[in-house]
C-alpha cells in the first residue's frame, strides 16, 4: 500500500470529501510553480479533432470545475484538462453536505448540483491562463444548464451565453445534458431536445470542436438516437459516461449507501456500464466521431481496455481521487510500456 493510500485511508476519510477536495485543488495550485513537469511519452501522444493530446489520459469536467488547477494537472501528466462543468450564471449548487465517498467500492456520490461561479468568472480566469503561455496539456470547457433556466428557449439561451462566453478559451467544448443533480437536465438527452441546443451552441463556437457528455443510465435506444444525432449534427465527439443513479451490485454497507442519499454514483461501479457504452457508441459510429471513455477508470490496464474496444481518449475522475498526485505519471508510465 502507498503512502497515499494510507493517508486515504486512515486521515483523508475522516475529513468531509469536499473539504479534502477543495483543499487538495488548492494545494495543487499554490504548488504549481515548483511542481516538477511529469510529461508524458511522446510516444502516447493522440491526434484527434484536429488536436494534440499529449496522452490520451485526462482529467474528466468535476474535479476543477472553476478552472483553478489546469496547469498544476497539466504538469501531474493528464493529457486533456475538461473543466466545468459550467454554467451561464454563478450558482451555489445543492446544500451540503453534497460529496460522499464510498471506499469499498472505489466510488464516489455526488450531488454537487453544478457548483461554479458562472461563465463570466471562469472565462475571465481562461483568459488568464492563456495569456500566462503553453498550458502543456488540451484544455476542454464542460458547459451545462443554470438551475434557474426553465424551458426550451431559456435553456437554449443559457447555453449559448455560455458557448459565447467559454468557446474562445476552449480547445474543445462538451456539452453536458446528463448529471442527475439538475433537474429537468437529463431530459435534453432526447434529440427533439437536444438538436436545436447543439446547434446553437454550434453557432456560437464556430470550428472549436463539440461534443456532448451522455449519461450511464441511457438504454441502447437512446445511446443509438444521441450517436445519430452526433453524426447528423456534425459534431466531433461523445463523452460516455457520465454517473449512474443505480445503487446495484455495491459492496459497500448498505447503511452507508442509504446515509450517502441521492446524487450521481462515480467510480469502479461503473466499469461495466461505461464499457457496455462504449461498445454500442464504437458499432453505431466508430471512426466518425472521437468517442472518450469515462467510468471507472481506476489504472492503466482499464485505461487500456478501453483504448483496444474503441474510444479515443480517456477520462478519470474517481480513480484520481482515489490514486492521487502521482496516478496519472503512473498510469501514462504503463501506458508507455504497452
Amino acid at each position: 500500500m502507498s503512502l497515499y493510500d494510507q493517508l486515504f485511508r486512515h486521515v483523508a476519510v475522516r475529513v468531509p470529501a469536499e473539504r479534502t477536495h477543495r483543499i487538495g485543488l488548492r494545494a495543487l495550485a499554490a504548488a504549481t510553480p515548483v511542481l516538477p513537469e511529469r510529461a508524458p511519452d511522446p510516444a502516447l501522444a493522440v491526434t484527434a479533432m484536429g488536436l494534440t493530446f499529449p496522452s490520451p489520459l485526462g482529467v474528466a469536467a468535476g474535479y476543477d470545475k472553476d478552472a483553478e488547477g489546469i496547469r498544476g494537472l497539466a504538469r501531474l501528466g493528464f493529457g486533456a484538462v475538461e473543466i466545468g462543468t459550467v454554467t451561464a450564471r454563478p450558482q451555489p449548487g445543492n446544500p451540503r453536505p453534497r460529496l460522499f465517498r464510498l471506499p469499498d467500492d472505489r466510488a464516489l456520490v455526488n450531488r454537487m448540483g453544478f457548483n461554479n461561479a458562472g461563465a463570466d468568472a471562469v472565462g475571465e480566469r481562461l483568459a488568464e491562463v492563456r495569456a500566462a503561455g503553453p498550458l502543456g496539456t488540451v484544455l476542454g470547457v464542460n458547459i451545462g444548464k443554470s438551475k434557474a433556466a426553465s424551458g426550451p428557449e431559456q435553456t437554449v439561451a443559457d447555453y449559448r451565453y455560455s458557448a459565447r462566453a467559454l468557446g474562445p478559451h476552449a480547445d474543445y467544448v462538451v456539452v453536458n445534458v446528463s448529471s442527475p443533480n439538475t433537474p429537468g437536465l437529463r431530459d435534453l438527452q432526447g434529440v427533439d431536445a437536444l438538436g436545436p441546443l447543439l446547434a446553437a451552441v454550434r453557432a456560437e463556437i464556430g470550428a472549436t470542436p463539440l461534443l456532448v457528455k451522455i449519461t450511464a443510465d441511457l438504454d441502447d435506444d437512446g445511446v443509438d438516437a444521441v450517436a445519430d444525432l452526433a453524426v447528423s449534427a456534425g459534431l466531433d465527439g461523445i463523452v460516455a459516461t457520465n454517473t449512474t443513479v443505480a445503487r446495484t451490485g455495491l459492496r459497500s454497507d448498505p447503511a452507508v449507501v442509504d446515509a450517502a442519499g441521492t446524487g450521481g454514483l462515480s467510480g469502479a461501479p461503473l466499469v461495466e456500464p461505461a464499457r457496455a457504452i462504449l461498445d454500442r457508441l464504437v458499432a453505431r459510429v466508430g471512426g466518425r466521431l472521437t468517442i472518450v471513455s469515462v467510468g471507472g477508470i481506476a489504472d492503466a490496464a482499464e485505461a487500456r481496455r478501453r483504448l483496444e474496444a474503441g474510444a479515443t481518449l480517456v477520462q478519470s475522475y474517481t480513480g484520481f481521487v482515489y490514486g492521487g498526485p502521482a496516478w496519472p505519471s503512473r498510469v501514462n508510465a504503463e501506458l508507455a510500456r504497452s
